[in-house]
């Protein structure tokens, strides 16, 4: 395995180069420094030519001009890096890039794995109720987001998911008549997709429609919308169903020892809620610090799952750090939601918490946790907008892709040897199902961390696909040349990340053959 990364990662440096080099001078063609100059009226016309020429180099041939900026870059191996600068701005390349790569990235992260877990799950549902009603209405909208155009979704999601919203919360108020239709087109979805006889559909419809009735009333009464919080009551409930959810896929909940994992993860969550805030309260934060907690948290789990023994403790140890893992996210939240007042009354944000434009509000302040919520509160409609696009792609390839592996002869045989439905489903046909994937979803994250230049241009996000548009039309070379080798770098680590992961889930794949 290490030789076979090390070997490819020697010729994508190869590749890197040569592509560079490349590129360097198609952009030195296509953009015109001297511009302005040419068709200037100003009485030092020659001098001003003169010196910018003399600024950018430009009197020296293209290639020496590659390899000063060439030198710069090879000095980050030492941690000397220097991209050159943006002559107009003056501003150095290497703090652009790294502001405008940390708003893609939020960006990317955010879109990329809520669209994965969407889009995978309901597509292989998709498949398991072939020519169902629910698989015909999954066709329907997926193909129907598919079609839709980026910026025509932005701007709707403006008009309805900002704007709308927002008046919605100076008098966040449903009518009875919204709660009944909102519950009963919950109830009909899990009836469909849950199928079965007409007994248990009309179980099914009336367990998730009343659940759904009683958690809208819930937030109406409580006044959940003005104060939205989590508590350690909802936390419980909710950490409860992440446990049997998580549970039923992993390893089926006749696993006892796994359920009760599951459960002391949960049960750990709630005994910890209160410290916690405590511990939020009087320890500074910050991301680095939280990640570090999420590890922790992980770890944690996998001690839990140990600790329950068994002869399927690594499953058990897997299923505790997943739903860990999630209830420390939702201890997370909650803290995050208690700035929730304070941010929404702020003299800078008006009542209007859901923003339409950037990715942070100018002059706000506040500590952590106002900071990391008004983040949330840009990314809502940017990550939205992506979502719905990339989960109609996602749905389309998990269902043919699922399809294709449940008619394969292994399946056939697992279920004639009296494996349950959710073996056959969960431990044979769902991995081999995301082998596809694996090519498409490391390619897909690669396009967005090239920015999603439409999407960031409406919502006015300052990210990569801004910085390389923004720089190409003010004639700067040095800024398109630092997005252009990232955007090649990470082509070429995906690649390498594909061929892993097919690895991992093929084991007839040898990545060092």
């Amino acid at each position: 395995m290490l030789t076979f990364i090390a070997r490819r990662l020697a010729l994508g440096l190869v590749i890197l180069l040569i592509a560079t080099f490349l590129m360097y001078l198609l952009v030195d063609l296509a953009i015109d420094p001297l511009s302005d100059l040419r068709t200037s009226t100003a009485p030092n016309k020659a001098f001003l030519i003169e010196e910018r020429t003399r600024l950018l180099a430009l009197d020296q041939p293209v290639v020496q001009r590659y390899g000063t900026w060439l030198a710069g870059v090879g000095a980050c191996v030492v941690g000397q890096c220097d991209l050159g600068e943006a002559w107009r701005s003056g501003q150095p390349v290497s703090s652009l890039v790294a502001s405008a790569l940390a708003s893609t990235v939020q960006l990317v992260f955010a879109s990329i794995v809520i669209s994965i877990v969407l889009g995978v799950a309901v597509g292989i549902v998709s498949a398991l109720r072939q020519y169902t009603s629910f698989d015909y209405l999954i066709t329907f909208a997926s193909f129907l987001l598919y079609s839709l155009p980026s910026f025509w979704v932005a701007v709707l999601l403006k008009q309805w998911g900002a704007i709308g919203f927002n008046d919605f919360l100076e008098d966040p108020y449903l009518s009875a008549l919204a709660l009944v239709v909102v519950s009963s087109l919950v109830g009909v979805f899990w009836m469909l997709a849950v199928g079965g006889t007409a007994r248990r559909r009309l179980q099914t419809f009336g367990m998730a429609g009343g659940a759904t009735l009683a958690g809208l009333v819930y937030l109406q009464v409580s006044g959940w919308w003005t104060t939205p919080n989590i508590g350690p009551v909802l936390l419980a409930v909710t950490g409860v169903g992440i446990a049997l959810g998580v549970t039923e896929l992993s390893t089926g909940l006749r696993n006892r020892r796994s359920l009760y994992s599951a459960l002391t993860a949960v049960g750990l969550g709630v005994a910890l809620y209160y410290p916690m805030q405590y511990f939020f309260y009087y320890v500074p934060m910050n991301w680095g610090l939280a990640i570090l907690l999420g590890l922790v948290t992980i770890a944690v789990g996998v001690g839990i799952g140990y600790a329950w023994g068994g002869p399927d403790r690594r499953q058990s140890a897997r299923t505790a750090a997943i739903v860990s893992f999630l209830v420390a996210g939702l201890i997370f939240v909650d803290r995050v939601m208690q700035v929730w007042p304070e941010y929404y009354n702020s003299a800078v944000i008006k009542g209007r918490p859901i923003a339409t434009f950037g990715d942070r509000t100018p002059n706000l302040g506040g500590d952590f946790w106002v900071q990391t919520l008004d983040s949330f509160t840009h990314l809502v409609l940017p990550t939205l907008t992506l979502v719905l696009i990339a989960f109609a792609g996602y749905t389309r390839y998990a269902r043919g892709s699922m399809l294709e592996v449940m008619n394969q002869d292994y399946i056939r045989t697992a279920r004639a040897k009296g494996l349950t439905e959710r073996t056959v489903v969960m431990r044979h046909g769902f991995r081999n199902s995301l082998i596809p994937l694996a090519t498409i979803i490391p390619l897909d994250v690669i396009t967005l961390v090239g920015g999603a230049i439409i999407t960031e241009n409406i919502f006015g996000r300052p990210g990569m696909g801004q910085l390389f548009v923004r720089s190409l039309n003010n004639a700067e070379i040095e800024p398109v040349m630092a997005y252009l080798v990232i955007v090649a770098a990470a082509a070429i680590i995906a690649n390498l990340v594909a061929d892993i992961i097919y690895a991992g889930l093929d084991p007839r794949i040898r990545v060092n053959a």
